[in-house]
């Protein structure tokens, strides 16, 4: 019987004036993503993947001390207690992109994993900080990921999270295709003329490069006040073979649904070979740098 599981992908732009009481900016993005939510569901979708940060603008366009407000602890904050009731109600898997607290003065850029009964998995923390101008000033707001490269069982499925920036860095999607990722989904936010013409060209390459399904999204729209450029949405599924089965406009919000066979992971592996034929005792070169 074929492994087939219904994904989707919500891209969503900001609601609330940046400027605007956090608790407010939060609160509009989350009364959103419901509605979307609620969507996907309603399409047959097994699990579901949010943007990065989704609960508010992308914040690291300036460098203000206000947006360290804006964290919240992983499991036990606000927004991942109700999204664990949100996965129970829909029966759906979440991925939940938001700016976790570990403790106080110590921030991450970080994904939690709930499985469709509400269960917390736990978490992937964005491992690859940028600092580039203009406007991607996240050193400023994140410490590096210091948690590997997890893979969650969900049962219909096993996923991997990376997070924006770390899709130019193959070392990282190899690492959860050796850990038995079938799916790898990468929340993102990024604007067009930075990278967009990497943005089809990278993430089908790890898909084909490590035999796993790619969920990669991006958010839309400018974003006021620092109008950086315009987030190009275009979120899209990609199977092993590279090729791009499922694609969101780049001007709106979508929830973008696919059914993804992972029976075509063995099917591609067994053409191509690249973990039996890999030689990581060739590779010291890539860690003594």
């Amino acid at each position: 019987m074929p492994r087939v599981v219904r994904c989707a992908l919500i891209q969503a732009a900001n609601v609330a004036p940046a400027d605007a009481p956090l608790d407010l900016v939060k609160r509009a993005m989350l009364e959103k993503h419901e509605h979307y939510i609620a969507d996907a569901a309603s399409r047959g979708s097994q699990l579901t993947c949010l943007q990065e940060i989704f609960y508010g603008p992308y914040f690291c366009a300036e460098q203000q001390t206000r947006w360290y407000e804006f964290t919240e602890p992983i499991p036990d904050g606000p927004t991942i207690k109700h999204m664990q009731e949100l996965a129970r109600k829909h029966r759906m898997a979440l991925i939940v992109p938001i700016y976790e607290v570990e403790q106080q003065g110590i921030f991450y850029n970080t994904a939690a994993v709930l499985d469709p009964q509400g269960n917390y998995l736990g978490k992937y923390r964005k491992t690859h900080i940028p600092h580039v101008a203009p406007g991607f000033w996240e050193k400023f707001y994140f410490r590096p990921g210091n948690l590997g490269y997890p893979v969650f069982d969900l049962g219909f499925a096993r996923i991997g999270v990376y997070i924006c920036y770390d899709r130019h860095f193959p070392e990282g999607a190899r690492a959860l295709g050796l850990s038995g990722a079938e799916i790898v989904f990468n929340p993102s936010a990024t604007v067009a003329g930075l990278s967009e013409h990497l943005w089809k060209i990278e993430q089908p390459a790890h898909a084909v490069a490590n035999g796993y399904f790619i969920g990669a999204i991006n958010r839309v729209g400018v974003e006021a006040p620092w109008n950086i450029g315009e987030f190009y949405g275009s979120s899209y599924f990609c199977d092993p073979r590279g090729q791009i089965v499922a694609q969101a406009s780049r001007d709106r919000d979508e929830v973008l649904t696919a059914d993804l066979d992972l029976d075509m992971i063995a099917e591609v592996r067994k053409t191509w070979q690249f973990f039996r034929d890999r030689r990581p005792d060739m590779y010291g070169a890539l860690t003594s740098a």
